[in-house]
């Protein structure tokens, strides 16, 4: 079969806007995310839009994925971002040798309940090797009986709520999306736990 006159398929984008009033002048960010049903890293995309250097990560299982994650950094005029195949769970070379990190952002990675302890062992080794760095994170409340706070507890972690109102992320719709209106979404952000916390809960 002769495929060389084949079309590449085409790919739809959402386009997401960001708006914001400041000193009585109203400032917005568009990003765009190829919509393919993977991993797009929409919150690293936004971060590096704004400024932050930034390194995209998807599982290193399923290249689509990373390659979403570079379809993403390329329609948004962003060159300087690396991708990285990692895994949750897995203390691979690529992990270790990472840079320094000060926030490291996880979108909806609390999605099946027999993942959340990988997140956790991944996070919690990086926050130890970055002991000022925090985990941001969201997470949809799909069953009251799926928890992380064991998992937080095994690994001596500390885990702060943010209120969505606290930044007007609580609408009934964000960017162009339906959540979290819809939805029931949780922000967290998670540290290590310092000697003086762990003092006090010996107490």
């Amino acid at each position: 079969m002769d495929t060389s006159g084949a079309e590449t398929p085409s790919i739809a984008y959402k386009v997401f806007t960001f708006e914001e009033s400041k000193n009585a002048r109203q400032e917005s960010l568009c990003v765009s995310i190829p919509e393919l049903g993977a991993g797009v890293s929409l919150p690293g995309v936004v971060a590096s839009r704004c400024g932050a250097k930034v390194i995209l990560s998807d599982s290193t299982r399923n290249p689509l994925c990373l390659e979403n994650c570079r379809r993403s950094c390329e329609v948004n005029g962003l060159h300087d971002v690396d991708v990285l195949g990692l895994t949750w769970g897995e203390i691979s070379p690529d992990l270790v040798l990472l840079p320094k990190l000060d926030v490291i952002l996880g979108s909806d990675v609390f999605y099946e309940p027999q993942d959340f302890e990988d997140v956790i062992v991944t996070v919690a080794f990086l926050l130890r090797k970055n002991p000022r760095a925090q985990f941001w994170t969201t997470y949809q409340q799909r069953s009251a009986d799926w928890s992380m706070e064991a998992l937080l507890h095994r690994w001596n972690m500390n885990c702060v709520e943010v209120r969505l109102e606290t930044f007007a992320a609580d609408k009934a719709e964000l960017a162009g999306s339906s959540l979290p209106g819809s939805h029931s979404i949780d922000m967290m952000i998670i540290t290590l736990k310092s000697g003086e916390d762990e003092q006090r809960h010996i107490i």
